[in-house]
């Protein structure tokens, strides 16, 4: 029989019931005082009226949108069901597309909300397209990216303490592209050397991924550096996206004050033109006041053949021939007066 000269000696140790009883008095004892704080807390609560705030994004608008950038404006309605004001300490936002981020910032000491009330707070961002083209290159002008804004409300409540309200919402938003504008031809719809009407015929390329809904052109027109002025859109027109549209655009001209590039422009050798203004169209993002500009640009001033065929010729040789028959008719005037006048030396 074998023994160790070391033996483990285990200490054991015995409760009576007294000292038992007490332990499970004790735990009771604490059991029962968290529950009474608990119970406290919750009567307090639905005494006094605290609770958790609630938010959501009730709307996006875009007030004002141009080729440089598009002011937003997130609205998201708060709500507090408590007794007393709750202050909006900050306001994280951020706007990202496709998980890259386009925006970010924070806005302090954002406000209070009412006691018992709702209230919707404005949160303004102003996304710059130039930042936006410099970071992503792959984003293109006239396309139509889809966005994501993320908004952190945190709030100071009673009771809770420092809570962070999430808030997300989808959509898309534009970068537009200005339209392309082309003058293809002028045809006159009377003509005379103190006033002529004629029509603008415009070519407009709208490289945008979205319809745009001409309202108004507010330009101005120079033939042969001539200003001929502008004209008014005798109604409105639709630049399908991604195609062109011809409009037509009435004008009235005095032809004697182009001098000498008269003679080129009723012959039909074509002049230079230069169109500079704005259009204002409507778009499934709001309105928009886009610029347009063309320079040393050159039409004619007579219809295609396909217009109107053999008629463009007779009415443009009739104009060449009113030019000549004037011409003929101040030239003999002028010769007739010369031939009156006394001889060089003489008496007048």
């Amino acid at each position: 029989m074998s023994s160790s000269e070391n033996p483990e000696i285990v200490e054991r140790v015995f409760k009576d019931k007294d000292e038992e009883e007490k332990d499970e008095q004790k735990g009771s004892f604490i059991d029962k005082v968290k529950g009474f704080i608990q119970d406290i807390g919750e009567k307090i609560e639905e005494t006094v009226g605290f609770g958790k705030p609630t938010a959501d994004v009730s709307g996006i608008h875009i007030p004002h949108i141009n080729l440089e950038k598009a002011e937003i404006v997130v609205d998201v309605l708060v709500k507090n069901p408590n007794p007393i004001p709750i202050p909006l300490i900050d306001i994280n936002y951020l706007i990202e597309s496709d998980g890259r981020e386009l925006l970010s910032g924070l806005i302090p000491d954002a406000g209070t909300i009412h006691a018992h009330g709702s209230e919707t707070v404005k949160i303004p961002l102003n996304l710059v397209y130039d930042d936006i083209r410099t970071t992503y290159h792959d984003i293109k002008p006239g396309s139509i990216i889809p966005y994501k804004i993320k908004v952190d409300l945190i709030v100071d409540v009673p009771v809770f303490g420092r809570i962070t309200i999430p808030l997300e919402k989808n959509g898309e938003i534009p970068i537009p592209y200005k339209p392309d504008i082309d003058v293809e031809k002028i045809h006159f719809e009377r003509f005379s050397f103190e006033e002529t009407v004629a029509v603008l015929k415009l070519k407009l390329d709208n490289k945008n991924d979205f319809d745009l809904g001409l309202n108004s052109l507010d330009y101005d027109l120079w033939l042969s550096d001539v200003n001929v002025g502008g004209a008014e859109l005798e109604k409105s027109a639709t630049l399908a996206k991604n195609g062109i549209t011809y409009i037509d655009l009435p004008i009235t001209f005095r032809p004697k004050d182009f001098g000498s590039a008269l003679w080129d422009m009723i012959r039909g050798r074509g002049t230079g033109y230069s169109m500079k203004g704005n259009i204002n169209v409507d778009t499934p993002f709001g309105a928009m006041k886009l610029p347009i500009s063309k320079e040393g640009g050159t039409t004619n001033l007579k219809k295609n053949k396909e217009d109107g065929g053999d008629d463009d010729e007779d009415e443009f040789s009739s104009l060449v021939h009113s030019f000549r028959l004037k011409l003929e008719i101040d030239f003999a005037r002028a010769t007739i007066f010369i031939a009156k006048m006394p001889s060089a030396g003489g008496d007048f």
